[in-house]
């Protein structure tokens, strides 16, 4: 029993959000949301809804950490390395690398290939898994290595099943590599892939992004049928087998999607 007059020493007296704490997460979802992921003072403060002088001092601190990156010529701040170290010990935790594992694992064998699961993340796809099996000559590919999502045959596997809207800002706003190089880029010829794609449940590239590699790629989801990212095979296959391939590949997002509590395809994708 506590003394009288003194509180319940089993109880918490701290309960309230630290305003301090509060005001750098929501700095750093700001700078996260950015569309241009660049933000200057002014408009991280007016986001946030706080004091320059404030905000200053925050993302001065932040800065001292490498949690955000102030640029020298522009002043404008943008997300930081340092979060990188954080994000990498979080991929580690994620319940999403032990759901592609095994499933990453035959295919990578069965097709003598590297097989990689990849986040999105912003304009990004992010390798949190892979599995590059017994080859002894191929491709590899470094965890917490990125990709545009405009970018071979992942990309158009998301591109197929993002909205219309979603699509033309990604396509307006970065260098658009689906066909190699961007002085390649075919726009007609990417809308009739993306229909190929939601039609086959995968799509492909055949030596455009690297001379004699094949790829094919899977769009994968998440609870609520979110989409999320892609399942792909990499390797120097024969392009006659490629359809093969990439059915296989289809049936492995679907079956991890279903295991991280995913949607079908179809009731996911909506024009």
């Amino acid at each position: 029993m506590s003394a009288p007059g003194n509180s319940d020493p089993n109880k918490t007296e701290y309960s309230s959000l630290v305003p301090a704490v509060e005001q750098a997460s929501r700095i750093l979802v700001a700078l996260a949301q950015a569309t241009s992921g660049k933000m200057t003072l002014t408009e991280v403060c007016k986001a946030v809804g706080i004091h320059k002088s404030k905000g200053y001092s925050i993302l001065n601190t932040l800065q001292n950490f490498a949690f955000v990156h102030r640029s020298p010529d522009t002043k404008a701040y943008s997300l930081g390395s340092g979060l990188l170290f954080l994000s990498a010990r979080v991929l580690n935790n994620l319940d999403y690398r032990e759901a592609a594992a095994p499933l990453l694992r035959k295919l990578s064998h069965e097709m003598n290939s590297t097989a990689f699961l990849g986040l999105i993340s912003g304009s990004h796809l992010f390798v949190v898994a892979k599995d590059e099996g017994i080859q002894n000559i191929g491709v590899t590919i470094k965890l917490g290595h990125r990709f545009p999502l405009a970018w071979g045959a992942h990309g158009k596997s998301i591109m197929a099943y993002l909205p219309a809207s979603k699509r033309k800002e990604i396509l307006g706003s970065s260098k658009v590599y689906f066909h190699g190089s961007a002085s390649r880029f075919d726009l007609d010829r990417l809308e009739q892939e993306l229909v190929r794609c939601r039609e086959t449940g995968f799509a492909t590239d055949m030596s455009e992004m690297k001379g004699g590699v094949q790829a094919v790629a899977a769009a994968v989801f998440g609870p609520g049928g979110k989409l999320i990212g892609s399942l792909a095979v990499v390797g120097t296959f024969p392009r006659e087998i490629t359809n093969e391939y990439g059915q296989e590949v289809a049936r492995a997002a679907k079956e991890f999607s279903g295991l991280v509590g995913g949607d079908s395809y179809l009731s996911t994708f909506k024009e």
